[in-house]
This record gives structure tokens, C-alpha cells and sequence, in this order.
């Protein structure tokens, strides 16, 4: 017999996690009618919240206290890559915060996969250290923004090379685990050694994801460069597609085709699945951590979609360029948690015809960055951290994902960071 693994006890700052918590949970508007999960009710209101740790982001530990963070925070969802270590990851990061705070919501739990290795989320940054010259000022290792590149000197006949950095050789070189092919390090390498390495994830294992208990949604990049490939990739999981409760398809703004494609994948779906669909708007990929510009293409694409009376069925939610300025820009092209009259959801209707034209947004690069910050400030000697064990670094953590999140949720309002300083410490 298997006995329970008992809840690691409340620190005295995991009191003050409770409340805040607690706060977020007790400032959740009323669900809508009917039978709907939370999560769908959240992206019938336009306040639903994605993490995206990245669908070719690995790194477990990383993973797993960001998953804690943004649970307390109260997101609906998380986005992961398609692999078994990382599922494993995300939900340990789930559990350990509702062993904190056991009336937290649980959030859905999303495995992203793609069907065209074009697709750029699908990539790995690769290089030979060997190839790299001593005196290189290394701006690859400075660009990246997931800490994905490590150069150092090697020892050369038993003594240090850093007295002579023009003897020896680098060694080091791509993390692989958190490289999650942004390309940034791609144009600054002097000598150009970089390459990116693409790759589709394999349908038969993601189907064997589909089939476990504790994955709830799929979501499927495609690249807009036609739909044969979205096909055969349905065609391989369409004998587990139903065990998810929603699948998401993630396109870049194409132009005028955009509905046209977005169609057109529609009626390759359509017949085959029972759940919820939704449809990430992916605007400018994998740059909400560079600041306030990033965020108007995907503000844009949402305005232009929503313009069109042919769209298909479905939800919406914003990707791509999403930071802490998003809802303000939402706010300003009169499209946050406005009121769609006109738009079904898919093949399970909604029980209000009042539903939001964008569902939600979610966050990547930038919910990564704000409390990776926070991780960094745990000391090197701890090894593989597991942040509830640093409570005060929990604490701030938990304070940055709720500036963001808050938002959206509408228990902070925007650009304001002083709902944690509220909580009593003590």
C-alpha cells in the first residue's frame, strides 16, 4: 500500500501565499451559467489566463516552479511542451501549490505539438564550441533570454586559461533543455556558427499524451503555409483527440487568408471533436520580454480577425508578444472582454450569447522572465531549487505573476504591483 506523501508544513510565509491566494479566489467574478468548467466560463467572460512555459522549452525544474507560481496566481491554463518529463512537471508544480493553498483552482494543463517543422516555436539553437574563438566578447550567451548558452574557458595542460584567454578552447555551449529557439542568438554571432535545428514532435507519442488523465488540452502551431500537414497530423490523433476537453490552434496573421485558413482547419476538426476549440492569435512569436512595442502586432491581428463576419466558431485568446501592456492596448482598440453577439463556440455552445470577442491572452516569454528574475535570486549552492522551499522568494515570485495576471483576472488593476504589499506578512 502506497502511503500518501504528507503536504510540506505552512512556513510562516506561506501564510501570507494562503492570503493572497485566498484574495484571488474570493475576487473571481460569477461563473456563467450552466455546466461549463471554470476555465471555459473564463474564456466566455474574456478573463482566461494562459502560461506558456514554452512548447520546446524543457528545462523540468524551471517548469515545475513556474507551474507553482502562476497556479496560485490563479491562470486557467498551462501550455507545455509535448513531453512526458515536462507533463510530470507541470503537474508536480500544480500540486504543490494546492498543498499550500488547497482551495486553488486547478488550471487545465495544455501539451503544445506542430505540424510543419517551419514552425519557428519548434526549434533548437546549435553550435560547436570548439568553433568559437577565445577572444569572442560571446553576445549569444548575453542575447539569450532563457540562459540557454554557457561558454566558458576549459583548462589547458592543467592550468587556468583565464590568465591567457587566447589559450585553450570553450567548452559549453546550447542548454538544449532551455533553449526554446526564439532566435535572438542567430544574427548577433560574429563568426556565424549558429544554426537552428528544427524538428515536428512525433504524433504517436503525442497521442499517448492525449490518453493520460492529467492532460486536458492540445493545442496545434501551424504556419499558415497551407493545411495538407494539419490534416495528417489530425488524421494521427484522431483516435485520442477526444479524450481533451479543448483543442487550440495557434496561426500567425497571414493577411486577408486568415479566415479563409482558419475556416478551412475548422472543417477538418469539426466532425471529429465534441470539446471546446479556440484559436491563438499568435501575433509576434516569442517576444513579450522585449517591452511595450512587441505587443501591438498580436493587438492588431486581434482587431483584424475580429473585423471579419466570416471567422469560425470558437474562442479567442491573444499569443505572441504579450506582456504587462497588452490589456492596456486591449483596452485602447475596445476589444478587452468586449461582447461578441454573433460568434458560437464551436461544437459545445455556451448557455450566454454574451460572449467575449477575445477570450483571454496568454503569456509567455514575459510571465517567464518576471519570475525567473525571482529565481535567479535563489543562491547557486541550493542545486535544483524548489522554490516553496524559499518562502520569501515564493512571496515575490507570487507578487510578480499577479501583476500580470491580476489584470486580466481583475483583482489588480492594471500597471500596479501593490496587492501583495497589502497582505499581512505575519
Amino acid at each position: 500500500m502506497v502511503v500518501p506523501v504528507p503536504p510540506p508544513p505552512l512556513l510562516a510565509s506561506h501564510v501570507a501565499v494562503r492570503a493572497a491566494a485566498s484574495a484571488i479566489s474570493h475576487g473571481r467574478r460569477v461563473l456563467l451559467n450552466g455546466d461549463h468548467p471554470p476555465q471555459v466560463a473564463a474564456l466566455g467572460r474574456g478573463d482566461w489566463v494562459k502560461l506558456i512555459c514554452g512548447a520546446s522549452f524543457e528545462d523540468a525544474a524551471d517548469v515545475r516552479n513556474l507551474s507553482l507560481v502562476y497556479t496560485l496566481a490563479g491562470v486557467d491554463c498551462i501550455d507545455c511542451a509535448a513531453d512526458a518529463s515536462v507533463v510530470g512537471a507541470v503537474n508536480e508544480g500544480i500540486e504543490v501549490a494546492a498543498s499550500i493553498v488547497p482551495t486553488v483552482q486547478r488550471p487545465w494543463l495544455m501539451i503544445s505539438v506542430n505540424d510543419d517543422c517551419r514552425d519557428l516555436h519548434f526549434r533548437k539553437a546549435e553550435f560547436d564550441p570548439d568553433d568559437c574563438p577565445l577572444d569572442c566578447s560571446k553576445p549569444c550567451e548575453k542575447v539569450c533570454p532563457a540562459d540557454a548558452i554557457s561558454l566558458k574557458h576549459s583548462m589547458v595542460d592543467g592550468e587556468r586559461t583565464l590568465s591567457d584567454p587566447l589559450r585553450g578552447k570553450y567548452e559549453g555551449g546550447v542548454i538544449t533543455e532551455r533553449c526554446y529557439g526564439c532566435g535572438r542568438c542567430l544574427p548577433v554571432c560574429p563568426y556565424d556558427r549558429i544554426r537552428a535545428v528544427s524538428y515536428v514532435r512525433d504524433p504517436t507519442m503525442t497521442a499517448e499524451l492525449l490518453k493520460r488523465d492529467d492532460v486536458d488540452a492540445i493545442e496545434i502551431h501551424t504556419t499558415g503555409k497551407g493545411t495538407d500537414m494539419f490534416n495528417t497530423l489530425w488524421d494521427n490523433l484522431s483516435g485520442s483527440i477526444n479524450n481533451v476537453k479543448l483543442v487550440a490552434v495557434s496561426l500567425p496573421d497571414i493577411g486577408e487568408s486568415t479566415v479563409d485558413l482558419m475556416n478551412t482547419i475548422y472543417t477538418i476538426m469539426e466532425p471529429h471533436f465534441k470539446g471546446y476549440n479556440l484559436w491563438q492569435l499568435d501575433g509576434r512569436p516569442m517576444s513579450g520580454d522585449i517591452g511595450r512595442g512587441a505587443t501591438r502586432e498580436t493587438v492588431s491581428f486581434a482587431a483584424h480577425v475580429a473585423s471579419m463576419s466570416e471567422r469560425p466558431p470558437g474562442f479567442y485568446q491573444l499569443a505572441g508578444g504579450t506582456n504587462s501592456y497588452t490589456v492596456d492596448y486591449l483596452k485602447k482598440a475596445g476589444l478587452f472582454q468586449s461582447s461578441n453577439w454573433n460568434s458560437g463556440t464551436a461544437t459545445s455552445e455556451m448557455a450566454s450569447s454574451h460572449q467575449a470577442l477575445i477570450g483571454g491572452i496568454a503569456y509567455g516569454g514575459y510571465a517567464r522572465k518576471i519570475v525567473g528574475r525571482v529565481l535567479r535570486k535563489i543562491p547557486e549552492q541550493f542545486g535544483r531549487v524548489h522554490i516553496e522551499d524559499h518562502p520569501d522568494h515564493l512571496l515575490e515570485a507570487l507578487q510578480e505573476a499577479m501583476s500580470l495576471v491580476g489584470p486580466v483576472k481583475g483583482y489588480i488593476p492594471s500597471h500596479s504591483k501593490p496587492f501583495m504589499k497589502q497582505v499581512d506578512r505575519q
